[in-house]
């Protein structure tokens, strides 16, 4: 099948701009936004109150306290939120910074213990990316 050049000369340059288009609309990826607070029973706060890898707590199954992986430990600003007195969401700034919504790992890991597991033990939250 020939195309001709004319007809490849028209349809390169439709690809090559909405290929362009498709770059500059990706951009960096965007930041979340820091917790409001919503007031009542529902609350924000900042804490540092996180055990990170290089705490030997960090790896003890038993110890109740929440656990931190991110590059930055808890250097950078952390805000947290909770209902009722049970810690919620988390978001950590990065170097600039922004917020990012942290994760929080399935089963706690590397939290074994069984009297703290589930909803009211620790949770684990890890920075994204």
């Amino acid at each position: 099948m020939d195309f001709g050049l004319e007809r490849v000369l028209r349809v390169v340059p439709l690809f090559a701009m909405a290929g362009a288009t498709l770059l500059i609309g990706a951009g960096p990826a965007a930041a979340d936004d820091w917790p409001s607070d919503g007031g009542g029973a529902f609350q924000v706060y900042e804490t540092k109150d996180f055990v990170v890898r290089s705490d030997p707590d960090y790896w003890n199954p038993f110890s109740e306290r929440n656990r931190l992986t991110s590059p930055f430990g808890t250097s950078t600003r952390i805000v947290c939120t909770s209902f009722h007195g049970v810690q919620q969401d988390c978001w950590q700034a990065d170097l600039d910074g922004n917020p990012h919504k942290l994760g929080i790992a399935p089963l706690d890991l590397p939290y074994a213990g069984s009297s703290g597991t589930g909803h009211f033990g620790p949770k684990h939250y890890v920075y994204p990316g």
